[in-house]
């Protein structure tokens, strides 16, 4: 199936989530058709993607800009000279990667983002994909009286396993952990399901990584329904999974999706630069 807007051609790789979209170049400013074609197919498809694409941090951060303000990560290291360019890069020797649990980003701040834009610059030969899964599919097929159980439920995310992998695993991954993002306990409470901004449909918002507990409930209390709607989410038919080559880029949106980094490529150097854009409050 193929469509095109205002001459991009959009490939989907999945009926829910995933699409390819060719005839553009983000080295080049976008125009407001270009802008808004885009923007369309990320909201149909929740994480769309670029092929063979040679950009500077600069370009990049330009691109990231037509669609909101950028959102500088506070837990990871920059690329050098551009601190609103987050760099992560897994050496040959390392053992671990990051992003390797389900998750939506940045969870366990008051305001998460609204997507990023990630832009590989060194990948291994074989090996080292990412998957999303849709969140807006996964809400669609609960059954109607869960559905309405969650509809009344919020939920408490924050950085506390984040923070306790990444203090076990120093000296065994390349990617910088910030100094001061040990200083505290980041933390957040948001709807269990949320509706979209862009297309008012209604998508999980709960995450392995990120989501401690429901609002009012103990963890033990919690975890078997939090254990079901992760493992319901990530269904195979919900995903998407990307082989990436260098110069492909990624845009997803944090809003509707999850996503997970494969970590089966040991003995290889892999190196992305990712750009974030804010979001609002989850509704």
């Amino acid at each position: 199936m193929l469509q095109t807007l205002d001459g991009i051609d959009i490939r989907p790789l999945n009926p829910t989530i995933g699409a390819e979209l060719h005839g553009i170049d983000l080295a080049q400013p976008l125009t407001t058709a270009q802008v808004a074609a885009v923007r369309e197919a990320l909201h149909r498809y929740k994480v769309v993607f670029f092929r063979d694409q040679d950009i500077t941090p600069e370009q990049q951060l330009d691109f990231a800009r037509r669609f909101g303000a950028i959102d500088v990560n506070p837990i990871f290291g920059h690329v050098p000279g551009h601190p609103e360019v987050m760099l992560l890069v897994k050496e040959e020797g390392d053992k671990f990667n990051i992003g390797e649990i389900w998750h939506s980003d940045m969870s366990f701040a008051p305001v998460p983002p609204m997507g990023s834009i990630l832009y590989a610059r060194q990948v291994p030969p074989a090996g080292g994909d990412t998957l999303w899964c849709d969140m807006n599919r996964a809400y669609e097929t609960l059954s109607e009286g869960l559905k309405a159980t969650l509809l009344g439920l919020n939920a408490v995310h924050n950085n506390r396993g984040q923070l306790e992998r990444a203090a076990a695993r120093a000296g065994d991954v390349s990617t910088t952990v910030q100094a001061s993002a040990f200083a505290k306990v980041r933390e957040a409470v948001h709807p269990v399901v949320r509706v979209h901004e862009g297309s008012g449909l209604p998508c999980l918002f709960v995450s392995e990584t990120f989501t401690w507990c429901f609002e009012g409930w103990t963890r033990e209390e919690s975890l078997p329904l939090l254990r079901f709607l992760w493992d319901h989410a990530i269904k195979v038919e919900n995903q998407v999974r990307f082989r990436w080559q260098a110069g492909s880029v990624a845009f997803w949106d944090n809003r509707s999706t999850m996503h997970y980094a494969a970590n089966d490529y040991h003995g290889w150097r892999r190196e992305m630069h990712r750009v974030t854009v804010k979001g609002t409050p989850p509704a």
